[in-house]
């Protein structure tokens, strides 16, 4: 039996389906789990290398162009990972939509707002402002 005789008569009609909108979110995970792996190898590596140093030590590591543009990425990653995670948490457990929207509102928020906060960090070690 094929799927479209599968569907209800209304459902063939309005074209209602799947929306394949999981797919992409899926994938959108995966592909920022793959990309933490070697960034965060990456941090630890230089982490270690600066056990024991001070802070100037740190500034000298981040002035390094490509240290700072991998931080950045890190972080990016690191958070827009943590929302799609957060984003499928909310959307599992959270029944009442106002609730979900205001939770997805917020995890989002808080996100970008962490995000910016540690890209403006990074970018003000790295240009010594």
């Amino acid at each position: 039996m094929a799927m479209s005789q599968m569907r209800s008569p209304l459902g063939r009609v309005l074209g209602l389906g799947s929306a394949k909108e999981g797919v992409e979110h899926w994938w959108r995970q995966r592909i920022t789990a793959i990309a933490l792996v070697p960034l965060t190898l990456w941090l630890v590596v230089g982490v270690i290398g600066l056990v024991g140093a001070d802070r100037a030590a740190l500034v000298a590591w981040l002035h390094n162009p490509m240290s700072a543009v991998l931080m950045i990425v890190l972080l990016a990653a690191t958070f827009y990972h943590a929302a799609l995670g957060l984003q499928v948490v909310i959307e599992d457990y959270i029944h009442g939509e106002a609730m979900r929207l205001t939770a997805l509102m917020l995890v989002y928020g808080l996100c970008i707002l962490l995000a910016l906060r540690g890209i403006v960090a990074v970018l003000q070690l790295a240009l010594g402002a």
